[in-house]
């Protein structure tokens, strides 16, 4: 599960490495390729809830299986949308929309997938420190494409490179398929734990409060990082001015924080649960994290050495990564037997704001200059923390759980 999450943000994350060059060979200006940007998003926040929905229905063998084939051959046909038939025809910001409209989609059930199986095979009073350590994944994903792919493309051209991260991407499909454990997932199914409940209850989740305010606070978050994920390499390289190899490794370390401190986050979160309880345990790292994030992110705006700002952008979006494990631990708890649902609503919520993220940080540059487009993150990150402090994740379940761990020493 940690690969395909690798392997996920590595596959959506090379377009943006692709993106300059492709912006010069088309002559593409910067919004209309952040309207390809946000194709993925647009589909794979759209589709997340659904998809969380038949991850519940599949199981979480299946539906992965299923998600990284098709994200090979999605990854593979985005050489299309620079074909010049295809591009004579409707346009390559068209095309390339389309494709990465088809990928997003198919990348939906990821997430929802592992959080399923994490629910079942993993102990409450872990929940966090395993997904966090799944969802670090992204991290190294996007800490890996800026350095790989800029490396491939000047071996290979951006064409021969995306082939090759489809082949990656179809291999590790395989792999999964025959590894995963066949037999833990029949006992799922026949005990009923894999097998979704009725519309009707699922549709019930929609109105949990808890969920509601946990789901805001993810689109917040998901604002923020979408910015790094999609602009930061294009910050360091034009408005910073560094070039785009220097602009490779600060944005690789960017993401390299983001591993390290993601999974930190979750042991955090699962060590202050069983101390204090999830009301506290669960709560407490989001609203630190989401604040901290938006006060570095701020300084790094208004520091004018390049070195100092990348450590500032690195401990900004680390800061907000911490978030992570305890935000999917707490969609765990309060959608309990309708995990996969409950983690596609939350997801949908953090796309859903990354989905503006693109879109947004550079229309507002325009008018207002780039540091304004970043603080655009730094406010929708303090109203997550809001919202965090109106959950209460804790449910009888997960006390029952917490209460039955040993405490830790």
């Amino acid at each position: 599960m940690f690969a395909f999450s690798v392997m996920s943000y590595f596959d959506r994350t090379i377009m943006t490495i692709a993106g300059p060059e492709i912006m010069k060979e088309f002559n593409i200006s910067a919004t209309s390729m952040g309207s390809v940007y946000s194709a993925f998003i647009l589909s794979y926040a759209i589709l997340m809830t659904p998809a969380g929905w038949a991850a519940d229905r599949l199981g979480p063998r299946l539906t992965l299986f299923l998600m990284g084939m098709t994200s090979a051959v999605l990854t593979a046909l985005t050489v299309a949308g620079g074909a010049r038939g295809i591009t004579r025809w409707i346009g390559v910001v068209p095309a390339l929309f389309a494709i990465r409209f088809v990928l997003g989609a198919a990348t939906a059930p990821l997430y929802p997938a592992c959080a399923r199986m994490c629910a079942y095979r993993i102990p409450v009073i872990h929940h966090a420190r395993v997904q966090a350590f799944i969802i670090a994944g992204s991290s190294l994903g996007g800490a890996v494409s800026p350095i790989l792919f800029s490396w491939m493309m000047a071996q290979f051209r951006w064409r021969k490179s995306f082939y090759l991260a489809a082949i990656a991407a179809a291999a590790l499909a395989l792999v999964w398929m025959t590894v995963e454990d066949r037999a833990g997932e029949a006992v799922l199914k026949r005990s009923g734990r894999v097998t979704p409940r009725a519309w009707k209850a699922w549709l019930q989740l929609l109105a949990k409060r808890n969920l509601a305010l946990l789901t805001l606070a993810y689109f917040t978050m998901g604002y923020f990082e979408y910015i790094f994920f999609y602009w930061i390499y294009y910050y360091f390289g034009e408005v910073r001015k560094v070039g785009y190899a220097a602009s490779a490794k600060y944005t690789t370390a960017v993401f390299l924080t983001m591993l390290v401190m993601m999974p930190l986050g979750g042991w955090i979160s699962d060590r202050l649960t069983r101390a204090y309880g999830a009301r506290f345990g669960r709560r407490i790292v989001p609203i630190v994290g989401l604040s901290s994030g938006a006060v570095l992110l701020f300084l790094a705006t208004v520091t004018p050495g390049i070195t100092l700002t990348a450590a500032l952008l690195s401990l900004a979006i680390g800061c907000t990564s911490v978030c992570e494990g305890p935000f999917w631990s707490m969609a765990i708890d309060i959608g309990r037997d309708d995990v996969g649902s409950a983690s596609g609503i939350l997801n949908t919520g953090g796309n859903v704001g990354g989905f503006f993220a693109p879109i947004l940080t550079p229309l507002i540059a325009s008018h207002a200059g780039w540091s304004w487009g970043l603080y655009s993150g730094c406010l929708m990150v303090i109203a997550g923390a809001v919202a965090c402090y109106l959950v209460n994740p804790e449910g009888e379940n997960v006390r029952d759980a917490v209460a039955a761990a040993p405490r830790p020493a």
